[in-house]
């Protein structure tokens, strides 16, 4: 299993924390805080379009 190298958590409201995360091989990441050994993996670039789409309002309906 590749190395994951985390950014520091990000808190939302209500304290609903996540991290974002990367390796060498061009994977990302994303963990619930504390729960990093449960992540969601996909490529660096369709983590990259869901924080452009998330930027741009297209995911306020799941807050």
């Amino acid at each position: 299993m590749a190395e994951i190298n985390w950014e520091q958590p990000y808190c939302g409201e209500g304290n609903n924390c996540f991290r974002l995360g990367t390796d060498h091989e061009g994977n990302a990441f994303i963990a619930v805080l504390g729960q990093e050994d449960c992540h969601l993996t996909d490529s660096r670039e369709a983590l990259q379009q869901m924080i452009r789409d998330i930027k741009a309002g297209k995911a306020d309906h799941l807050l």
